[in-house]
């Protein structure tokens, strides 16, 4: 019988504790999932490895003001996004939405969004169409449906309310649809006829 994995807050304690092999086991355990988060928003593999060393410096040293009832994968991708941040603006990324943020019942979308985030994230078409939203609604799917954060946890971790991280939830499947129907249109009149 295995023993039981100790819990990111378990390893937190041992980390505040002075205990080295905390730190090395937060990262084993998270590092992956904060690099590949920070790749697709920085869109380059150099710069993912810079961004995630930032990331994971700032936040051990920080994990005193880390709240041990919240989850730890929440604070780090709130890190992870400020860093991204940063370096889009120094980069003089556009981050802005492309659209106003006014509000959209997302009850009123049609089927055809949802059906995309039911793809695997890690197939090459949906990549470049992830690849292609503006950083906003990007990072807002990668949070959601790339790494599993609940609605709450996305707002928490972009420091926005619910209701925003709907919309652009939203938006990002709606674009994403109409690339979708784009590239289809193309691959149907490209298919040669019988």
């Amino acid at each position: 019988m295995s023993e039981p994995l100790d819990t990111d807050a378990d390893l937190v304690r041992r980390c505040l504790a002075g205990d080295e092999s905390g730190y090395a086991a937060l990262l084993e355990r998270h590092q992956s999932r904060v690099y590949s988060f920070l790749f697709r928003l920085a869109g380059d593999a150099h710069d993912a490895e810079d961004l995630a060393q930032v990331v994971f410096l700032k936040a051990f040293r920080s994990l005193g003001s880390f709240d041990l009832d919240r989850p730890f994968h929440s604070w780090l991708f709130a890190i992870a996004h400020h860093a991204a941040l940063d370096f889009l603006r120094a980069r003089k990324t556009d981050l802005s939405l492309d659209h106003d943020e006014s509000p959209i019942d997302p009850a009123d979308a049609s089927d055809g969004p949802e059906r995309l985030t039911e793809i695997a994230l890690d197939g090459a078409l949906v990549e470049r169409l992830i690849s292609a939203l503006p950083p906003l609604y990007r990072e807002a799917l990668l949070l959601r449906h790339g790494e599993g954060l609940s609605v709450d946890e996305v707002a928490a971790t972009l420091g926005v309310p619910e209701g925003t991280v709907k919309i652009r939830l939203f938006r990002a499947r709606e674009m994403m649809r109409r690339k979708w129907e784009a590239f289809e249109k193309d691959e149907t009149r490209e298919a040669p006829r019988p």
